[in-house]
């Protein structure tokens, strides 16, 4: 939590401000006892009312007005500054947790989980925010109530205040033990949550799939199970957090009779007035109540640590991979792309993904990839623009180690087109101006045109149509096109495409290697497939097996000497 409380920097004002304006209304509240208290011995104390008595309790009454009104300006006062600084602080968490997220490399994206990043991004942040809310304006108030009563109840009488004394002991002792074991029992129920929000993301995400292999029933036991766990676990942390108030309310009540007993008999020896009597039993009301409000800040307070030590956490995570702070400096190579001895292995733990992959081509040429699922294909072209770094060897783009290249000089240069094809909400012309913000209209429509997606736009409406978060309103093949156009937008030196014309049929997937092929600006093309049709016309063929280069050369080359590829084109023509 300390970590995160610089966030309150630059809210300096509101977090003393809050704090200070809520000890001003509890400093009034610890007089209303005092003016009751003089009430009853002065005005009432002879039971006979006179006039002046009567005045006397009418001062008095509109004394007490006055300090509940002052108490109420500022008590919204302080709620005022204590909400803008913890809106503020989480905005502004919010803000460099996302920032921090998008920063990390894609392997420890993998490791984190995205149902784990929105938890953090959305329930614990909030947490903190409550915490941070109730802890500007009850951390000082409530403690300064219990002391200043307890400080109060001295000054009206020394032997009935040491039972003040001792209730607090008590008090705190119990709230410590509390929170030494409610806080590891919140952070579980916080990381059973992640569990839960995964299984419905993934539930909602493959409804179709579940519904098309009758799966309902037994991801609704799966999703009760999990959901049971979560609320066994819940109930196990608000058992707890729930004897606070109980034992607060025992331990207060049991000292308001000792305070009554011990009151009463000092009363009547007439050590102390009836009116002192009547304000120590408020004074000790006054705690109780404070006491309680304090029982759930530190319920408050508990989960907010929970939540604080699960986003520390993310941002222990180093983001690694940093790219270059100066300009890169391109050295004249006639290779557009080398891979030297490179292998890659995701976790440590872990098998290899690629080993031992070495190649080169060159500028304006076309490479194409190939080989059965989970061979490696994504994960050697996840290498060039340095998603992933390389195990081993050296990754070289244009000459240069892509360890060496500004990360984003590196990734400007390249268009890739992933292997699912995301589109954003938004018109078509927001998501292409994500390959060149700076692109015409007239740039748009051609890089449309090539991508043989030109229906598309027309038939929804031109560029300017809706399309929904993801592209739910497009088809598959409608969504690969639009995205292979918001790469050729950009006019990139290396071209990437991973798989994305697997929605298409061989007509359009022909006429789109062939508009590519045409490109005026000539790029370096690189082809993932499972298509032996979809590259057989690139300049050189990488065929993979386990992460293993088992093939490499023409198509006709691999034909005569590789008997996977043989086997994939066969498999696929015949």
């Amino acid at each position: 939590m300390k970590r995160l409380l610089v966030y309150l920097k630059g809210y300096k004002k509101e977090s003393i401000l809050s704090p200070l304006f809520k000890m001003l209304e509890a400093s009034f509240e610890l007089l209303v006892p005092l003016v009751i208290a003089s009430m009853i011995d002065i005005g009432i104390a002879d039971g006979n009312l006179g006039q002046g008595d009567r005045a006397y309790i009418i001062k008095c009454f509109f004394i007490l007005i006055s300090l509940g009104f002052v108490g109420l300006i500022c008590a919204v006062t302080a709620q005022y500054f204590a909400a803008k600084a913890a809106t503020c602080f989480s905005r502004d968490l919010r803000h460099d947790l996302f920032s921090h997220l998008l920063n990390l490399n894609f392997s420890k994206i993998d490791n984190i989980g995205t149902s784990t990043m929105i938890t953090r991004m959305t329930a614990d942040v909030n947490t903190i925010q409550n915490g941070v809310n109730m802890f500007l304006r009850l951390f000082l108030r409530s403690p300064f109530i219990v002391i200043g009563a307890t400080v109060m109840a001295f000054t009206i009488d020394a032997e009935s205040a040491l039972i003040f004394v001792a209730v607090v002991v008590i008090l705190f002792i119990v709230v410590g033990l509390i929170m030494k074991s409610n806080i590891p029992m919140l952070k579980k129920v916080q990381s059973k949550l992640d569990d839960v929000l995964c299984l419905t993301r993934e539930n909602l995400s493959g409804v179709r799939v579940i519904r098309a292999f009758v799966k309902e029933d037994s991801e609704v036991l799966e999703f009760r199970d999990n959901n049971e766990t979560l609320s066994r676990l819940q109930r196990s942390a608000g058992k707890i957090s729930g004897l606070l108030n109980p034992l607060t309310y025992v331990i207060i009540n049991l000292a308001i009779i000792v305070l009554i007993s011990v009151g009463g008999y000092r009363a009547s020896s007439g050590i102390i007035t009836t009116g002192q009597v009547v304000a120590l039993y408020n004074y000790m009301s006054q705690i109780l109540l404070e006491l309680i409000k304090f029982a759930n800040l530190i319920v408050t307070i508990n989960k907010a640590l929970a939540s604080a030590n699960r986003i520390s956490d993310v941002f222990d995570i180093e983001e690694g991979m940093e790219g270059i702070d100066s300009a890169s400096s391109h050295m004249d190579s006639d290779y557009a792309i080398e891979f030297d001895d490179v292998s890659l292995r995701y976790h440590e733990d872990s098998d290899e993904s690629l080993t031992g992959v070495s190649f080169k081509l060159e500028k304006g040429k076309t490479l194409g990839i190939i080989g059965g699922t989970g061979s490696g294909k994504t994960s050697l072209v996840s290498l060039i623009p340095r998603f992933y770094d390389a195990t081993s060897g050296r990754v070289i783009i244009n000459g240069e180690d892509v360890k060496t290249i500004n990360t984003d000089d590196l990734r400007n240069s390249i268009g890739i087109v992933m292997q699912k094809a995301v589109l954003f909400d938004g018109s078509i012309k927001d998501n292409l101006l994500w390959g060149n913000e700076n692109a015409t209209d007239e740039e748009m429509m051609e890089a449309v045109r090539m991508a043989v997606a030109e229906d598309v736009v027309l038939t929804k409406g031109g560029l300017d149509s809706k399309i929904e978060a993801g592209g739910k309103n497009l088809s598959g093949g409608q969504r690969q096109r639009l995205t292979i156009a918001r790469a050729l937008v950009r006019k990139p030196e290396i071209l990437i495409l991973d798989d994305s014309s697997s929605a298409l049929d061989y007509l359009t997937d022909s006429k789109l290697r062939s508009n590519i092929k045409s490109l005026s600006y000539n790029p370096t093309v690189v082809i993932v497939s499972q298509r032996t049709t979809s590259v057989a016309d690139a300049d050189m063929i990488i065929v993979l097996d386990d992460g293993d280069v088992v093939g490499m050369g023409t198509h006709n080359e691999l034909l005569n000497n590789c008997d996977v590829y043989k086997e994939i084109h066969y498999s696929q023509v015949k």
